[in-house]
């Protein structure tokens, strides 16, 4: 039995990425600690306050010394990992050096620490999915930026546009979440070593210097005080984390809807076996968008569970910290998942560009209002050429005619001569044309973003 899909051998597979869950498992959380441990005791030797052979003893501690039940168990009676964690460590030191195991240092210094280091290992694997969905979109985008596909508001055919258009709103909102990643590792990835209250008291004078050090070994960032009980860098990894799938979900939004049958515009890239129904063997349900949609559902649970987090009282509070140990994996899980499914659909996508084509017609020229009433508005006035076009489109829709035809048999229109003036609202070219431009600008700023990521 699991408690979260994300650690199902069942589930697990299909919500997130096996890479991703290595970052988080429970070996690399020990070989994390472990990390830390070995890094305070190199920043102490420094400075004299640890023997020089205690880190090289601690790195030397076999993976096999860490009885991951038995661990369990003892975390269960401790309430944190770090004590038995400690025990087990201290069993394997040479005579003498046990004394400077973890000096100073106390358990949340070194619970934080590991979990920036899980943390950059995740971002890096969040990287490379990036650069390669922003990539393939922009390919996407550029290949249709002048593929004629309607414009929808509400849900209903507004205007038309260019599906590469579309494209390019997908990879803008995508590219500018990545384009906060670099700050945002170097304010999230810091090194905690503060001791038990945040003054690091036991190192006397030497402690912002041991501190500096501690954070150099391991490649990580400082703060300028304890951040035991300050939470923002946590939360907004964790907002960062849910606006990145939200991101990936505006594209499955819109994915989902031009792949019902009645649009039927694009479809996810067919694999045998996948998107099938148990009752409807003629189904290619949009698997890809679906997992995406759900972790965006998912994701904003886990951000305010870290908000609440930022409720620290003093120096240590009860509760809030342990519960960014659910919230802080599964973010990145989700946001794995996501990227895989973002990753396949970019690269993917089956476009249908004579359906897009179709579909623009099958209003009987309505989507062409605003253009035409824009051309009205010129010779007869604003209000006038609204309400001529908003009669015309109702006759269109009792009538079963097209707009041109409505328009072009209007006595006012026959009155002024604006038959030859109303005829250029009809074509395509120009909202394509602007639409294009459009896109080819966010994909320069999208290929900006992708060579600084």
């Amino acid at each position: 039995m699991t408690f979260s899909p994300l650690d199902s051998a069942l589930l697990g597979p299909l919500f997130t990425t096996a890479e991703m869950a290595a970052v988080f498992s429970d070996a690399a959380k020990i070989s994390a600690m472990q990390a830390c441990e070995a890094a305070l005791a190199r920043a102490q030797a420094r400075f004299g306050l640890v023997p020089d052979a205690l880190a090289a003893a601690i790195a030397a501690v076999p993976a096999q010394a860490f009885d991951l039940p038995g661990l369990g168990q003892a975390t269960a009676l401790a309430g944190v990992p770090v004590i038995p964690f400690l025990k087990a460590v201290q069993a394997h030191l040479p005579a003498g050096l046990e004394p400077g195991l973890h000096k100073g240092a106390t358990t949340q210094d070194i619970v934080d620490t590991a979990l920036c280091l899980q943390m950059r290992a995740a971002f890096a694997l969040v990287r490379a999915d990036l650069r390669a969905i922003i990539a393939a979109l922009t390919r996407l985008s550029q290949k249709h930026r002048t593929t004629p596909c309607v414009g929808r508001t509400y849900g209903q055919h507004a205007a038309p546009l260019s599906f590469g258009y579309k494209v390019a709103v997908w990879c803008a909102g995508i590219a500018e979440t990545a384009d906060l990643l670099n700050a945002l590792e170097r304010r999230v990835l810091a090194a905690s070593l503060f001791g038990p209250v945040g003054t690091l008291k036991a190192m006397g004078d030497q402690g912002p210097q041991v501190m500096q050090a501690f954070a150099d070994e391991l490649g990580l960032g400082t703060a300028g005080i304890a951040w035991h009980s300050l939470r923002a860098r946590m939360v907004e990894a964790g907002c960062w984390l849910a606006t990145l799938t939200g991101a990936l979900g505006k594209m499955a939004t819109d994915i989902v809807a031009l792949a019902t049958t009645e649009a039927r515009e694009v479809s996810e890239p067919h694999l045998a076996g996948r998107g099938g129904s148990s009752a409807m063997p003629h189904k290619r349900n949009p698997v890809g968008c679906t997992l995406i949609l759900a972790a965006c559902s998912v994701a904003k649970g886990h951000v305010i569970t870290l908000l609440d987090g930022m409720l620290a009282a003093h120096e240590r509070p009860a509760g809030a910290w342990h519960a960014e140990w659910h919230a802080i994996p599964q973010l990145f899980g989700l946001a794995a998942g996501s990227l895989r499914e973002a990753r396949l659909l970019a690269a993917g996508l089956v476009v249908d560009e004579a359906r897009m084509l179709a579909n623009i017609g099958i209003t009987r020229g309505l989507l062409f209002a605003d253009a035409a009433a824009a051309r009205l508005a010129t010779r007869m006035g604003r209000d006038a050429a609204h309400h001529c076009i908003e009669q015309a489109a109702s006759r269109v829709r009792d009538s079963g005619h097209h707009l041109r035809d409505i328009l072009l048999a209007d006595p006012d229109i026959q009155r002024l001569n604006l038959g030859e003036h109303l005829s250029g609202a009809f074509d395509l070219a120009p909202a394509i044309q602007a639409a294009a431009v459009w896109a080819d600008r966010a994909n320069l700023e999208a290929t900006r973003i992708l060579q600084a990521l």
